[in-house]
This record gives structure tokens, sequence and C-alpha cells, in this order.
């Protein structure tokens, strides 16, 4: 996670500036400055060249598969009016404006959420804007969310974007300022169809590409978990051979907004929140979920604000090295 956005030409404060077919404006509830929008969506984009994601002249612009087709949402604040704007095309435009507030975390309830350490309540402090914010669609986030299992994020990213590009379909959208190179993620039955090859080409095994045909092959059921329970969500998710808890949480923390889903099994998490927390090095998942005792409920939170923090243990061993199965 990082808060840099190397893709964004321009200022975060002004709104979409031309009309569009369908338009809600919404007020936030406050505190909620002109950066938290683009820091509270963030968690959405794979990587800085996510076909499905972009941040230009401060509106973020996200592609999507909505239940009633594709549509493109195009959302900034507006600064002076205190509200934010958003637009959509496409054939699910009026249901992604629906759920906009939810998206932008209406639904989440900072104030449950008491801090037990200096350096958290720091962030909390800082940071009074940070929402959870809630798709409503499982696999635009389960997807990924497997393609990034087991391999380094540039891999994972680089996976996501070559399929989106190949298999997905040109986001709808004005000519001219709808940003370059944007695509809605394919729908369950072109994901069926993709070819072994095609798998390869992107740099995916058959372990995970294995997991992927299963949940599109269920893509119903998979979609159902949006509005379940957490308990009762995790376990729908799992029930799909290659889908585990760290697959599960890091999918349910973006469509529900699942406060308490903490990420375990992450190979730097642990490390970060141990270190950050305590100063000791070479934190496991024990350790961590020791410390996160306190935040049951809302241990996603504090994960998330100890990461807004920056606080990470310096670097000893060179990095995972890249892998690239498209070369073998």
């Amino acid at each position: 996670m990082t808060d840099s956005d190397p893709d964004d030409p321009g200022s975060p404060d002004g709104p979409c500036p031309d009309p569009a077919p369908a338009v809600r404006r919404w007020s936030p509830p406050r505190p909620f400055g002109p950066h938290d929008l683009r820091r509270n969506l963030r968690v959405l984009r794979r990587g800085p060249y996510d076909p499905a994601y972009r941040v230009a002249g401060g509106a973020v612009w996200r592609a999507t598969r909505t239940p009633l087709g594709p549509a493109t949402l195009c959302v900034a604040p507006d600064a002076g009016a205190g509200e934010v704007v958003g637009e959509a095309w496409g054939p699910g435009a009026e249901w992604i404006l629906d759920r906009l507030p939810a998206l932008l975390g209406a639904g989440d309830d900072p104030s449950a959420f008491v801090p037990r350490h200096r350096l958290v309540a720091e962030a909390h402090r800082r940071h009074p804007g940070l929402r959870l914010v809630r798709t409503g669609l499982v696999l635009e986030s389960l997807i990924p969310s497997i393609l990034e299992q087991k391999v380094t994020t540039d891999e994972a990213y680089r996976a996501w974007r070559l399929l989106l590009r190949r298999h997905g379909e040109p986001a709808p959208g004005p000519p001219g300022r709808l940003p370059e190179h944007m695509y809605v993620m394919p729908g369950p039955r072109t994901w069926a169809l993709i070819p072994s090859w095609e798998w390869h080409r992107a740099g995916v095994d058959d372990k995970r590409s294995s997991a992927i045909l299963r949940a599109v092959a269920r893509a119903r059921r998979m979609e159902e978990a949006a509005r379940m329970d957490p308990a009762a969500a995790v376990a729908r998710l799992t029930a799909i051979p290659g889908i585990g808890p760290w697959t599960a949480a890091e999918t349910l923390q973006r469509v529900s907004g699942a406060a308490d889903a903490v990420t375990v099994g992450d190979l730097h998490l642990p490390g970060i929140v141990v270190y950050a927390l305590t100063g000791e090095r070479g934190g496991d998942d024990a350790r961590m979920l020791e410390l996160l005792a306190p935040y049951a409920g809302q241990r996603h939170r504090a994960t998330r604000l100890i990461l807004a923090t920056g606080r990470t243990p310096p670097r000893r061993a060179p990095r995972f090295p890249r892998g690239d199965i498209a070369r073998l």
C-alpha cells in the first residue's frame, strides 16, 4: 500500500468538468478532506497501470462490471460545496451511482475504533477521513486477490493488466475525456473461456488459474458473499479449493468494508505490524494477532492505520526474486 499517485497529473480539488448521462452529488460525513477520496479508494487499484482504475485531473475513474452490465465511474471532490460528484456511463451507471455512498464509506463507523497504542492513536488523529470502502462486487476483488497469491505484487499486477487488456472490454465513457486504455474486467463466461496458454502468457500458474475458474463457475454464489455476515462470507469463499483465509480477507476488506478482516498469511504484513508497534523484527502471524487482539472487531482498520504511518522495518535481505512462468 502506498500513498503516492504516479498517474495523477492534476489537482485533487476540482470535480469532473463535463456533463455526463448519469450524475450524483453526495455530502460525505465530516471530517472528509480533498485527499481522503483518493486515499480511501486506492485499495481498489491493482498497481499504477491498472486498466480498471485511473487517477486523472484529480478525479478517480473506475471501470467495473455491475449486475446490470459494464460501467465507468468518475468521482471527484467538489471542495467548494463540500460534496463528492459522481458521474457514470454504461448499462451499470445507475447501479454504481446508487451505491456511491457505500463505495466511499458511508456504511463505515470509525467511531467504534479505540486506539490502544500511541502510534495508532497518532495515525488515527492524522487521518480522520479514513473510511473502509464497500464495492458490493465480489469477483472484481476476488480474482485479482487470487492472482496475488504467492507471487510478487509486480507479477500479480502484470497478470491482471494483461488479462484485462486482452479479454476485457473497453470501458464505456466519453471519448477524449475517458483516460486511455481503460477496460472492464471479463464476465464469468469470458473468464471461463480463456485458454490455458493465455494464462501462461500472463504468468499465471495452473493453481491460481484453476482457483479462478472454479470461482467464476460459481459466480452467483460468490457474489452472494457481499450480503453475508463476515463469518458466513469467509465460509462461502473458502469453500472453493484454492481460496484460503488470506484471499478471503483481502476480498472482503474491499467488498464489504469488513473492519475486522485482518490479513493472515501475508509475506510482509506481520513484520510491519510487529515492528511498528514494538520495534521487534521478524514478526509472524501469531505475534501480529497477539498485538492486534485489543482491536478485536476493528483489526483491519488498525492495520490500515499502522500502514499509513509508513513505519516499516529496515530492509536487510534482497527483494523477493521475480519469476516469469511465461518464459518457461
